[in-house]
């Protein structure tokens, strides 16, 4: 199995700090060295011991070793732990690409399956170079994601999952990221479980939470470059995939105001409200507030239907109204009001609405 690069430290530099007042034997630190492990003495005379200690956590704890998470490190207490240590690091001998097999003569158990998706990885990749992104499913085009923030499980399932959970790439990407948690199955681990293991899920989900929300966030980025600095009304189609890409996963409603200079520029686009799953606040007094501060001569008022159905609600209509009839009032023209449902948008000007 490929080293996870965050639990392993580079070997490269000298296994006991140069300041130690502690004389250690030389092969000690070859030993450590060729384990890929990092020993820091302590001013208590004890040892933080790092690197690529998983491999060796058993015997770690064997001689008393304790882990620390804050220090992400083992502490053994005195040079005799560290001593005791030293023989049964020579008898597991080197951390190798792989984890040892299991006996000829013992097949997998089930609970401990083949780690066979570390060559599915590697096809998978050269698939998407040879044959292209077009031949890959959603659920494979998210593992392809996955593999940047999950390293020590299998992420078909969990791809699956979470298509499965959030019904399509966007809405996985828009979901809120402390969801994830719900497809990772982090059920609680026994007490005495190996707490590296423990730190590795924590990672694991974590990385996934910044891996994917940070696409989302480039994603809308480049859609909004597609309406920047080019009148926003010659621009719709690009302006419906940038609000579709914004708000048609979103679990409840968000009002937000597009506002356009004198030659429909984009000025800003705004959130005015969240509300809940059918329910946004508007106040036409503040809309025209913002658009006065802002020098704004005409906005897009935009708001979303979190049940996938953009049709308008008698309330929605009488609102937008409203809106239209503060802002004439000061000299701001209302181009449209756009409803963004889960596969359409719908517009309060194609409508006869507006």
């Amino acid at each position: 199995m490929a080293e996870d690069s965050r639990d392993r430290a580079d070997p490269s530099p000298a296994a006991v700090s140069s300041n130690s007042t502690t004389a250690l034997e030389p092969g000690l630190h070859e030993l450590l060295a060729t384990r890929g492990l990092v020993l820091e003495p302590s001013a208590d005379g004890a040892f933080w011991l790092s690197g690529y200690t998983f491999h060796y956590r058993e015997a770690i704890k064997r001689v008393g070793g304790q882990w620390s998470r804050e220090r992400r490190a083992w502490r053994l207490a005195s040079r005799a732990m560290l001593e005791a240590l030293a023989p049964l690091l020579a008898a597991e001998g080197a951390a190798g690409l792989a984890e040892a097999p299991a006996p000829a003569v013992t097949p997998p158990a089930p609970e401990q399956p083949v780690r066979h998706y570390h060559g599915h990885r590697e096809r998978l990749r050269q698939r998407f170079l040879d044959v292209g992104p077009e031949a890959l499913a959603d659920y494979e085009l998210l593992e392809l994601l996955l593999f940047f923030s999950v390293y020590r499980r299998d992420t078909k399932p969990l791809a699956k999952e979470m298509l499965a959970r959030f019904g399509s790439l966007g809405g996985v990407l828009a979901a809120d990221p402390a969801r994830y948690a719900e497809c990772f199955g982090l059920a609680p681990l026994p007490a005495d479980s190996d707490p590296e293991r423990a730190r590795q899920r924590e990672d694991d989900l974590r990385f996934t939470q910044v891996l994917l929300k940070a696409i989302h966030v480039l994603l809308l980025r480049v859609l909004k470059e597609e309406i920047r600095d080019r009148p926003v009304i010659g621009s719709w189609n690009a302006l419906l995939d940038y609000l579709r890409t914004a708000l048609a996963h979103e679990a409840t409603e968000q009002f937000r105001i597009l506002f356009l200079d004198k030659k429909n520029i984009l000025i800003r686009d705004e959130v005015q409200s969240r509300g809940t799953v059918d329910h946004t606040p508007l106040y036409p007094r503040e809309v025209v507030k913002r658009a006065l501060e802002l020098g704004a001569c005409a906005i897009i008022m935009v708001h979303n239907h979190p049940s996938g159905d953009p049709t308008p609600s008698r309330q929605d209509v009488e609102m937008t109204r409203a809106v239209v009839h503060a802002l004439a009032a000061v000299g701001v023209t209302v181009h449209d009001h756009v409803i963004v449902g889960k596969h359409r948008c719908l517009s309060f000007r194609a409508q006869g609405l507006l």
